[in-house]
Order: C-alpha cells, then structure tokens, then sequence
C-alpha cells in the first residue's frame, strides 16, 4: 500500500509506536554507555523523555499535525532528562517548527522537518560532538532532503531514512575514539534509531511488543486508597508529599545479585513512606508508596530490573489545588534562591545546611527532568534563583528550564557533588547575580573529584582493563583505578588524587559503606599524606561508596 501523505492521527501512531519500542529497548541501550558503572542513563533518560512526550499526544484528539508535533514537542521538553533526553526533545522540537500549520505531511514536508530539528539540535548544544546522536540525526535528515526529491510514498521514504540513520549509527565508533575502545556504537544515536523504527512500523502496520505486560490493575487498587480523604485533610498534615508509582522488569542478571521476595521489598519500602502498595507475578513489579524520598524508593527498585513505568506526583499541590477554598496571599519572594541536585538523605542534609532552598533528589542514577528543575526553581520562591545540576548529564535540562523560568535564573555548570559543594561555599547574598555566577564558578573548578564505584561489565579504557564486579576509582570522570578489593581502589585512586600542593580531603560516605572501611581510609591518608586536613561526612549516596573532595 502507498501512503502519500500523513495527517495527525497517524503521526501520533508513529509517535506512540516509537515510544513502546523505546520502552521495549531502554534495557539495551543502556548496556550501550560507555563508563561501566551501575548507572540508569541514555536508555533510561531517553524513554522517560520519550514517554512524558508521548503522553501529551495521547491527551490530543485531533487530525492536526502542527498540533500532535506541537504536543510531542512541549511533552519532550518537560519531561527531558539528561543530554540524551534533552537532545531529543531539541530535535522534535525543530520538528514540530518544521510542520507549523500544516494539516498534513508528504515527504517533502517530513524531511523539510527532520532538517529543522537537527538545525534546532545542533544550535542547543554548546560544543557539539560527532559520533553521537546528533551525528545520526543530521544523516538520516540528509538521506530524507535527498530521498524527497524524487520518492513520494512516505513508507518507502522512511524505509530507506531509517537504513540511512543505521549506517550512521554503525559508524560512530569512527567518529568518536571512546566508543572504538570500548566496542560499542553510541547509545543516544541508538535511540534515535530505535524511535524511528517504531514510526517505521506505525506506517506498515507491523505489530511491536506492547510496553508492559497486562497484570497487576494496582490503578484499581491506588483508586481505593486515602487519596479520597484529601478534602478532610489540611495540606501542612501531609507527611510524605510524593505519590510515587513505579514499574519494574526483572532482569535475570541483577536478581542474581539481589533476589526478590515481595513480601521483603514491601518491608524495606515501608521504611521510607507510606500509603504502600507492592505486587508482582514473575515478570514484573508495580509499587505505590507515599514518600519524601521518591528517589531512594526507585533507586531500591532498579536493584531487581529496568523500569518499565515512573510516575512522581507532588501531593501537596495537588491538594492545594483541590481542596483551597479561598486565595491566600502569595508569599514575599526572598532575594536570592539555590536548587541543587544530590542524591542521598546525608547530601541532602549537607547542601541545606549550606543553604541550599531546594534539593532535588536525584543524580547519576536518576536524572531529574527538565520540568522536575522548573518546579523546583518556583519552590524557591526568589528573585534570583542559581542552579547547580551536580551532573554533567543533568546540565542541558537546567539550562532549559532556567530559560523557561518566569525569574531570574542562572546555571553554575557543577559536574560533580564536590563542585556543588565548593561553589554553595563561594556564595555570598550581598552580591549580584552575575558576580555570583562568576564566583561559585570560578570556585568549582578548584576542586578534585573522586569516585569508587563498581563495574557492571567487562570493559578496557585507556589503557585499563576492567573486570565486571570489581572496583573502579573515577578521578574528575576518567576511570584511573581498578581492583577486586574495594580498599585497595580508594588507597590507588587517593595516591593519584592527592599531590604536595592539596590541603583538605572531604570524604563523603555512601549507603553501602561501612564505619570499619572509613575507619581504615582516614588512616591510610593520615599515614600517607601527613599535612591534608581530613573532613568527614555522611552523605548516603547510592552507586558510589565513597565521593572524594580534594582541595
């Protein structure tokens, strides 16, 4: 059958396919990141992006398609987490620009729009880097401009787009040094191709395997639960403010590791809210749990999987919604705000007591989005409110919602938790914005950062051979440590840290570390770097055992 033209209801099929396939797949691409630490990232990011986008075109009925691009595009870019989501939605974005005010699409007209996005793409990453998926999105567009000038039948178009956009993907490791040494192709251009797969099968019919299995109605169950009370309630009554709902897909080679029994989860769960709910069969888990750390309850959630489902509602305003019967009077703004990112309850603790306004709980693991960022900007309830995103991977969705903020706001680009730290440390109220900016900037840079986590596969970089299970100690974002032993790593990663010139050593101490092993590192650097001052605090961190902070 040829299809000559697309009007909304089947870009929106096409959008709904390429977001089930994405679903499908995020397990695999996540395998595909380059560092081997036990991370959530591209796979992850990229179908929480894809699904927040999807879900607004499912709240369309309409045969529009500037409105159904409009849809996907303004859903992508709230709910972007990470570069790989934030890219993402910059390239439908542009094409969402591409299709303004048309009602239907030819070929001619989807190319023209696979061109604006990756415009739109490339002019939102400051330092754009080949080999990547914006290599992989400017091909295919090329191959569509191309293909348009002579094919008119839209499936056989993007038949050959999408074979254009895997050759470009296979050809990344080329382009890009890292992924030739590690041996993979790169993670956010396999998105890319995954999505276009899916539009691919929209427009031929093929059946794709459905996003999750149909078991477990827990809707049913969550519908009988206390939300109903609200309107008896008063807002300052609720404990834990976040209805959080997650999906997990066991996976064989983490329940090898960390085996699952309901009745055990829902114990350690109950520890962190309430309102609980936990049922599983054999192929997946759904919770609900009323919480304060929704973060903590995914984090003790992937240990078992991938997520299939994420769902995080602020239940305070949403009663307040519901329930205020009268205006109360907005609260004066106070000067100055700072949102930051950090994952762990010591952290957390740690950057309010520098005066933080808002921690935002999340990290390496979980990528807050860009609309997680914005509310928390609005939650500061300032004039001038500066971010710190602590991530290098969180960076591009503070950017995006510093832009749409209604205040001032500005990003200090921190990569890592000691840099937020350090610029929280440089801030000074009486100052401007812009020389605040400048200073805590200027103070992130002065710090060393180190990390001992632990490989989730076999891997060599740089010269270094990894083993997967064993420790890794990452100094500022290049692995420069492994061994079996995780003591033994600290002590390797510490003696290429520390130089005559360090003064501090702050060590902040993760979930699984123990006072014993603390005990040991604070002796091994009094013994061995007799002039460094040691500071040590709790900071509860997942994923790494300990995070370094040198100075």
């Amino acid at each position: 059958m040829t299809i000559s033209k697309i009007d909304g209801v089947m870009l929106a099929q096409m959008i709904q396919s390429g977001a089930r396939h994405l679903a499908n797949n995020a397990k695999k691409i996540d395998a595909l990141n380059v560092f081997p630490v036990p991370d959530g990232d591209t796979g992850t990011n990229m179908n929480l992006s894809m699904t927040s986008g999807a879900s607004e075109v499912k709240k369309l009925h309409t045969d529009n398609v500037s409105e159904v691009a409009n849809a996907f595009a303004k859903g992508l870019l709230m709910g972007a987490r990470g570069n790989s989501g934030v890219i993402l939605s910059q390239i439908f974005r542009g094409f969402a620009k591409g299709v303004d005010k048309k009602n239907s699409l030819d070929t001619k007209d989807l190319a023209e729009a696979f061109e604006t996005g990756v415009a739109v793409a490339y002019k939102a990453v400051m330092k754009p880097v080949e080999g990547t998926i914006l290599t992989v999105a400017k091909d295919a567009a090329k191959e569509a401009a191309f293909l348009a000038k002579q094919e008119t039948d839209i499936v056989v178009f993007m038949e050959k787009v999408l074979k254009k956009a895997k050759v470009s993907l296979k050809r990344t490791p080329e382009l890009l040094p890292v992924l030739k040494e590690v041996g993979v192709v790169d993670s956010g251009g396999q998105g890319l191709v995954t999505i276009y797969e899916g539009f691919l099968a929209a427009l031929t019919g093929e059946e794709l395997p459905e996003e999750e299995p149909n078991v477990l109605d827990m809707d049913e169950l969550v519908h009988h639960e206390h939300h109903q009370a609200q309107e008896f309630m008063d807002t300052s009554e609720i404990v834990y403010g976040y209805c959080t709902e997650f999906m997990i897909k066991f996976e064989e080679e983490k329940l090898a590791a960390h085996p699952f029994s309901e009745e055990a989860f829902r114990e350690e769960l109950s520890e962190h809210g309430d309102s609980l709910l936990v049922v599983s069969d054999d192929e997946i888990v759904k919770v609900h749990i009323h919480t304060e750390s929704p973060g903590t309850c995914l984090n003790l959630g992937q240990r078992f999987g991938s997520f299939l489902k994420v769902k995080v509602d602020n239940m305070r305003e949403q009663h307040s919604a519901i329930v205020n019967k009268k205006e109360e009077k907005p609260k004066e703004k106070k000067e100055y705000g700072i949102v930051t990112v950090a994952m762990g309850k010591g952290l957390k603790n740690l950057f309010e007591s520098l005066g933080a306004s808002v921690v935002i709980e999340g990290g390496q693991t979980m990528n807050p989005s860009t609309q997680d960022i914005a509310e928390a900007i609005n939650r500061a309830n300032a004039k001038n409110v500066i971010v710190l995103p602590n991530n290098k991977n969180i960076r591009m969705a503070a950017d995006q919602a510093a832009e749409l903020a209604e205040v001032n706001a500005v990003v200090v680009p921190t990569t890592t938790i000691p840099q937020g730290i350090s610029a929280m440390l440089a801030f000074h109220p009486e100052n401007d914005t812009e020389s605040n900016q400048k200073a805590m900037d200027e103070a992130r840079k002065l710090v060393k950062t180190g990390q001992i986590t632990y490989a989730v596969r076999d891997t060599q970089m740089e010269g270094i051979t990894i083993e997967k299970g064993h420790f890794m100690g990452i100094s500022d974002g290049k692995i420069v440590a492994t061994d079996p032993n995780r003591q033994e790593t600290v002590k390797l990663l510490l003696e290429q840290m520390i130089t005559d010139d360090d003064e501090i050593l702050t060590i902040l101490v993760g979930e699984d570390a123990t006072a014993e092993e603390t005990d040991d590192i604070i002796a091994f650097v009094e013994q061995t770097f007799e002039d460094v001052e040691i500071e040590v605090h709790q900071g509860d961190q997942p994923i790494y055992s300990y995070i370094f902070s040198v100075e």
